[in-house]
């Protein structure tokens, strides 16, 4: 049984309906998406095959171009196909929506505005408040991917018809190793190496700093952040901040402590 009925027009709508039927059919059976000029059998009567095919389909996708509301009835001119009540398309969908089939509009392209009611017959007026889906050829591969998502959620009996691979679990992360503050693990060909930090060598050596940021002290004695110059008539100025000057020339006075 035909669960999902395809209506469209045939001048703007064709190319649209023969790929989503393509898609739709490949992911839910051949047998399963029902479109006019491939699913009735040449001598079949055409009316009770299209009447009876949309009563026992479980979705009627409505396909709407941008000159769906507007495109011209081909026996009067000058006359919307729509006001016509024996135009197929209408037909089609008054059927559907009388016998409680799920109608999903699905807008052609990026450009096809939402349908407004009041432009429609009475009869269809319920098409413009039914929550639409967009399709497009040029994407046509991820819009029926993500169309017949949704179905699936929506029809159990296309659940069990969907042939779509069931999505893998993610695999499961490998545990990251946890550095330790101011040491990087960077060693060659995979391995583990150390840069940054302190450490201590064995040996005479001692503490070893590397890549070091800041001050830092590791031995005894003052710690000096600031350039220290001394000697006769030195000058200390250091960061362009003012600092304390002295100025000595010549031989310093001799201290008591010296004369003995």
């Amino acid at each position: 049984m035909h669960e999902i009925f395809i209506n469209y027009r045939t001048h703007g709508g064709k190319e649209a309906a023969y790929i989503c039927h393509e898609r739709l059919a490949a992911r839910f059976g051949e047998d399963s998406v029902f479109l006019a000029a491939k699913s009735i059998e040449p001598g079949a009567n055409y009316v009770n095959a299209l009447i009876g095919s949309v009563r026992r389909s479980r979705v009627l996708l409505v396909l709407i171009d941008e000159h769906w509301l507007d495109a011209p009835d081909p026996k009067q001119p000058g006359r919307r196909a729509l006001v016509n009540r024996q135009d197929w398309v209408r037909r089609e969908i008054e059927e559907a929506l009388t016998s409680g089939t799920l109608v999903v509009p699905l807008l052609l392209g990026r450009n096809t505005e939402q349908l407004d009611a009041r432009r429609l017959p009475a009869s269809l007026a319920e098409l413009a408040e039914c929550q639409y889906e967009r399709f497009s050829v040029r994407t046509s591969d991820s819009d029926a991917a993500r169309l017949g998502d949704r179905l699936v959620r929506q029809i159990p009996e296309l659940a069990a018809l969907d042939r779509s691979p069931a999505p893998q679990p993610a695999p499961a992360s490998e545990p990251t190793a946890v550095d330790e503050p101011g040491v990087h693990n960077t060693g060659r060909d995979g391995g583990i190496g150390q840069s940054g930090g302190i450490g201590q060598v064995g040996g005479s050596v001692g503490t070893f700093v590397n890549e070091a940021h800041g001050p830092l002290h590791t031995g005894n004695g003052s710690q000096i952040h600031e350039p220290r110059f001394t000697g006769d008539g030195a000058s200390y100025i250091a960061d362009g901040r003012h600092m304390a000057i002295r100025h000595e020339f010549g031989p310093r006075a001799p201290r008591k402590d010296d004369e003995q």
